[in-house]
Parts: C-alpha cells; sequence; structure tokens
C-alpha cells in the first residue's frame, strides 16, 4: 500500500475502501531544532531539550467534549471506554520513527464519539520559553493496526513560530465511515487544558 501525503486541509477517506480496517495507529513526530553554540573548540550544533506532548480529545456530534476521561493525554493514557489508548510520554524528540504514538478502536468507539481531534503542545513552554519555532520536521501519520502499513502523512511544514499548541488532525465520522482531516492549525494554548477548553 503506498502511503498517501496530504496537505493542509486534505480530507481523506479512511474505512471507506479498507474493509475490516478496526484499529488505526496514530503517530505523531517532531524533532528539536538544532542551535549553534559555542563550546571550548569553538561553534557547535546541538539539540534544543523540548518536551512536546501529544493528546487525543473525543468529542460528540456537536464538537463539544462532555466527559474529562476523554482527554487522553500523558496524565490520563486511556479514554473512558478504552478505544482510544496513549502510548505514554516521550520527553525528548530525539531519534527516528513516532515520538508518541495513540492506538484508536475505531469499532470500539461510542456511538456518542462522533470526532477525535488530535493535538501537539510543549510542556512548560512559558517557563522554558519555547514554542514551534524550535521544533522541526513535525508530523502526523495513520497506520493500519493490523499490520502496521502507513495509510497516510502530514508533514506539519508551515512556519509555527510562536505557537505553543497545534492542531494536527481529526478522525471524524461520515455516512457510517471514518475519514481524517489533515488540520495544522497553530494556537497559543499553552497546556492541554487550555486547549480542552476550546471544546466546552
Amino acid at each position: 500500500m503506498v502511503t498517501i501525503n496530504l496537505v493542509k486541509g486534505q480530507k481523506i477517506d479512511l474505512t471507506k475502501g479498507n474493509a475490516g480496517l478496526s484499529k488505526v495507529v496514530v503517530g505523531l513526530g517532531w524533532d528539536p531544532a538544532m542551535v549553534e553554540k559555542k563550546g571550548f573548540f569553538g561553534m557547535k550544533k546541538s539539540a534544543i531539550e523540548i518536551d512536546c506532548d501529544a493528546s487525543a480529545i473525543l468529542l460528540d456530534e456537536q464538537g463539544r467534549l462532555t466527559k474529562e476521561k476523554n482527554v487522553v493525554f500523558f496524565g490520563n493514557l486511556k479514554s473512558i471506554c478504552n478505544s482510544v489508548l496513549h502510548s505514554g510520554d516521550n520527553r525528548t524528540g530525539e531519534g527516528d520513527g513516532d515520538d508518541e504514538q495513540i492506538v484508536v478502536q475505531l469499532n470500539q468507539v461510542p456511538a456518542d464519539v462522533h470526532k477525535i481531534v488530535f493535538v501537539v503542545n510543549i510542556y512548560d513552554c512559558v517557563n522554558r520559553r519555547q514554542d514551534f519555532g524550535m521544533i522541526q520536521s513535525a508530523y502526523i501519520r495513520v497506520l493500519n493496526g493490523s499490520n502496521d502499513q502507513e495509510m497516510i502523512k502530514f508533514n506539519l511544514t508551515e512556519n509555527y513560530t510562536g505557537k505553543t499548541s497545534l492542531i494536527v488532525g481529526e478522525i471524524y465520522r461520515h455516512g457510517g465511515e471514518w475519514k481524517f482531516t489533515a488540520v495544522g492549525e497553530g494556537s497559543n494554548d499553552t497546556t492541554v487544558g487550555q486547549l480542552v477548553k476550546r471544546y466546552n
């Protein structure tokens, strides 16, 4: 299966044409930007220490969060219905591959959940004076949970300098099927709690 690379705002069917797709893995990745620092032997490049956190917010048909436990993040690794599971916190973003993963059991998502929004924020960004201008190679991708094949990928290539959170993408119900939208919207929310207030 060939990966479909999306652009901002693009929508794509997940389950239509993928008979039997019941589980997807949403992988989120990023790398800290390299900065030049003065070392003992002159200038050298090193990575900024930056801790990004991925979260999933489960919303109803009106796009509202109705249950507190329907925010899945490092402090609450599974939704109240157990259909959305978080892989746990990655504090550096270093290395290849996904930094954090969120598994969605599509066939177990309750009928009152119509949309799952995936967001990323920078932990302690105010005190650390960090923003997404200090991040590079950010992406979201969706894998088939049964064989780990990459289905779609959305590289966040915009300049997000000054932004402290990103609304990356969303999975939603449409006519009995599940679809994905590449969102890629930056915001100045500084915590998951602030992001969640958008959906109250």
